[in-house]
């Protein structure tokens, strides 16, 4: 559970703007979003090691 700490001098607009970003910074959406589909973990190896190779590909494109 997110707690903010709003003191009575700040606005509601800036107690929403930090718990935006503790929420972010939590990860909760990202989760929630990994729970819905179930990947096995062979799958899940394999697509870090194409994303790896991909990310290392466009490194090399970019220097020659």
């Amino acid at each position: 559970m997110l707690i903010v700490d709003a003191r009575e001098s700040e606005s509601i607009d800036r107690a929403l703007k930090k718990y935006k970003k503790k929420f972010e910074k939590a990860g909760i959406l990202r989760q929630l979003r990994e729970r819905q589909v179930f990947i096995k973990p062979s799958i899940k190896r394999r697509q870090t090691v194409l994303h790896a190779g991909y990310v290392e590909n466009l490194k090399r494109e970019l220097q020659g």
